[in-house]
């Protein structure tokens, strides 16, 4: 059966938000899997880190099951002892984003998360041989490219996983973006991307919103949204459909696409609602269809 999972919370939420979120996910959301930990940014992480236990117990009470996420950018000494505290966990399980993270692993069990770049089959295959159990696939590939690696993956044993919700990750940096849209340095923040819980909108020269800033992250303007796709990409080996959380009401988000993959919703009618409850955010699916990701190729996923 596919399984639904919930990917990190990207974004710097007051850990009142948090735990009241992931209270929510834990007794109302369709979700098999949740995904924890701060993947961004680690000045970020001691803000709620001390809720992490409690929040895992819950959710594993809630049946679900916790994977905690490595860091997508290692630079300083803190943030690889971090990774490696974390690499050397025996349970939950542990998604890894950065090649410390393989590093410090070794070749016991993890899983592979969307910033390390797993885009064809050799690549998967290498990381195989390293330990992994599991990868989830770059937003950007398109469904032809998914149809080759996902069989691929299921052929070596591992789970594959594929973004059908929410702002994709485009790519991370060594400067943070937030900090200098303020004139403020990195170090020297003072957590201003707090103040943008969806991220900070990023205009062109004719005020059109093009892309989001999240502290060191780039990401769409737009969300990614694959539910006309599910049944394609379920059809192609992918085993884990994942949503990342978002602004809006994400229990409500995970119910429409559980309705979709156990046949109780259309497409049509789900791409509705899910417009409905995603407001004035653009809701896009052109990397899947080889095009620029921002775009809604309504043709193909009507049908």
């Amino acid at each position: 059966m596919t399984r639904l999972t919930l990917g990190p919370i990207a974004y710097h939420w007051s850990p009142e938000r948090r735990r009241d979120f992931y209270a929510r996910i834990a007794d109302e959301a369709a979700v098999d899997e949740v995904y924890l930990g701060e993947v961004i940014c680690s000045k970020r992480a001691p803000f709620h880190e001390r809720d992490l236990p409690a929040t895992i117990e819950r959710l594993q009470r809630a049946g679900k099951t916790v994977i905690v996420s490595t860091l997508a950018e290692v630079v300083l000494k803190r943030e690889r002892k971090a990774t490696e505290d974390l690499a050397a966990m025996e349970e939950p399980e542990i998604e890894i984003n950065n090649a410390a993270g393989l590093f410090a692993r070794g070749r016991r069990p993890h899983r592979i998360g969307p910033f390390l770049n797993a885009y064809n089959e050799a690549t998967i295959a290498w990381m195989a041989a390293q330990g992994a159990t599991h990868v989830c696939l770059p937003t950007e590939l398109p469904g032809e490219a998914v149809a080759v690696a996902a069989p691929a993956a299921r052929a070596l044993g591992l789970g594959v996983e594929v973004q059908v919700f929410g702002r994709a990750y485009l790519a991370v940096s060594a400067r943070c973006y937030h900090a200098r849209a303020h004139g403020r340095t990195k170090d020297n923040c003072r957590y201003v991307c707090e103040e943008d819980p969806d991220g900070m909108p990023l205009r062109t020269r004719d005020d059109h919103p093009i892309l989001r800033v999240n502290g060191i992250q780039t990401q769409s303007e737009t969300y990614l949204d694959l539910i006309g796709e599910s049944a394609a990409l379920v059809s192609s080996g992918v085993t884990h459909l994942r949503l990342m959380p978002q602004t809006v009401d994400m229990v409500a988000v995970t119910g429409v696409f559980r309705d979709v993959l156990d046949g109780r919703l259309g497409a049509a009618e789900a791409g509705a609602r899910l417009r409905a409850l995603c407001g004035d955010t653009p809701l896009g699916n052109g990397f899947y269809h080889g095009e620029a990701g921002y775009r809604r190729i309504v043709r193909t996923a009507a049908g």
